[in-house]
């Protein structure tokens, strides 16, 4: 049996860890945390597992939750202008529903399948040094953490990473007790909710401890009204905060959310990320190389719901680069090789997810329009969350927008 080490216990780590365990791989994993911490920590993430990411899950027996969470059907779009009001309104249904399961229930759950399958798993904290005194022990090491000193290891790639700094200010919450749509049955859907010159905000159906609930994020536009976090407030006031932004800026859905409380007392997040893009393979100061997954090479802001997508498809992808590499060595050039094949998927995420924190240009803003009056077009758009490089040859390119509206008519 090869024998694997996986440092980082998030969607990206786990998933790989568990399918090379099913492959009959000697899989280490190191995680800085145990089930109960995670479980009583604070949340994680808005994810939105879209349908491929979810049909990986599922083949691989690691969705549990299919009768607990609920079903994200499709896609509300609106866009306010203040002083005018909403300019736009319209919905786009998913060919796959979608679903969001709190990753403090998740990831608790797979990290303790992983033990119940005979795992091998050590709860502590990893530095470069102690990873190079590792590193000997295994044919391959995998580096799934893009957080602290190991993050670090891997060189920014700067052709890829235009931004050196957060982009957005972000905030979180989790909340029970939302009330029904007034106008527009919109049960299922993930509401994308954009406010013109102030930020976005969106609402996803999901589900944590003890059932559904709603996952907020809030996008806030750089000293604008939403980047009010960074006193880092505590749970209750960070929640009537949001409900004072959605009272000034939203209020259709302020309406909605004036009766709702937080699901738990750590049920919010604050905070940013700086988007970039690294390279997959890092050097220890032994000569030893290592190979970086998930948010070590890749993060994007969460503002296109693909941070959970992306760590599923590389898990996915690096999966299948190490099972085909039969009994051969996990050289440098193999790591780059799994990256390249993974970065056929992930280089659409990264070009949608940074044109998207910019200002919408006149040929996106045209499509919006459209997408009003054409299913086909919505659909579309929804659709691109799940498969996010069918906006490279209309929704990202200006002549190919305008000869894809002309095809209407």
């Amino acid at each position: 049996m090869r024998k694997v080490l996986i440092v980082g216990a998030g969607q990206a780590g786990l998933q790989l860890a568990l399918g090379l365990q099913a492959q009959q791989y000697e899989v280490t994993l190191i995680s800085g945390r145990t089930p109960e911490q995670i479980r009583g920590g604070r949340v994680m993430s808005t994810q939105a597992m879209f349908g491929t990411a979810l049909a990986n899950e599922r083949a691989r027996g690691l969705n549990f939750w299919d009768g607990e969470a609920p079903q994200i059907t499709g896609l509300r779009k609106t866009v306010e202008k203040p002083g005018e009001g909403r300019l736009l309104d319209w919905r786009g249904e998913f060919s796959r529903p979608a679903q969001s399961v709190d990753q403090r229930v998740k990831m608790a759950r797979w990290l303790e399948l992983f033990a119940e399958r005979g795992g091998d798993v050590q709860y502590r904290n990893v530095t470069a040094s102690e990873l190079d005194g590792l590193a000997p022990g295994y044919e391959l090491v995998v580096v799934a953490t893009g957080a602290g000193e190991l993050g670090r290891i891997f060189e920014r790639d700067p052709q890829h990473s235009p931004f050196t700094s957060p982009q957005r200010a972000l905030a979180v919450a989790y909340v029970r007790g939302a009330a029904a749509s007034p106008d527009v049955p919109d049960d299922g859907l993930l509401r994308a909710n954009s406010i013109a010159g102030i930020g976005d905000i969106y609402v996803i159906p999901g589900c944590t401890f003890g059932g559904a609930c709603d996952v907020l994020l809030y996008e806030g536009i750089p000293d604008g009204p939403m980047d009010c976090w960074s006193d880092r407030p505590g749970a209750d006031e960070q929640w009537s905060r949001m409900l004072e932004l959605m009272r000034d800026h939203l209020s259709s859905e302020h309406a909605r959310f004036t009766g709702a409380e937080l699901t738990d007392e750590r049920a919010t997040l604050a905070g940013g990320v700086t988007p970039v893009v690294r390279k997959p393979v890092a050097e220890l100061p032994s000569g030893a190389a290592v190979l970086g997954m998930g948010d070590a090479v890749v993060a994007n802001d969460p503002i296109t719901g693909q941070g959970a997508n992306v760590a599923n498809r590389c898990a996915e992808s690096y999966l299948d680069s190490i099972v085909a590499r039969g009994e051969q060595p996990f050289d440098r050039s193999w790591m780059q090789q799994s990256f390249d094949r993974f970065w056929q998927h992930a280089q659409h995420v990264v070009t949608w997810t940074n044109t998207s924190l910019r200002p919408a240009q006149p040929h996106v803003q045209r499509i919006m329009a459209a997408a009003a009056q054409h299913p086909e077009i919505r659909n579309r758009f929804a659709d691109g969350f799940d498969d996010p490089a069918d906006f490279q040859t209309w929704f990202l390119d200006p002549g190919g927008a305008d000869a894809y509206l002309r095809s209407f008519g």
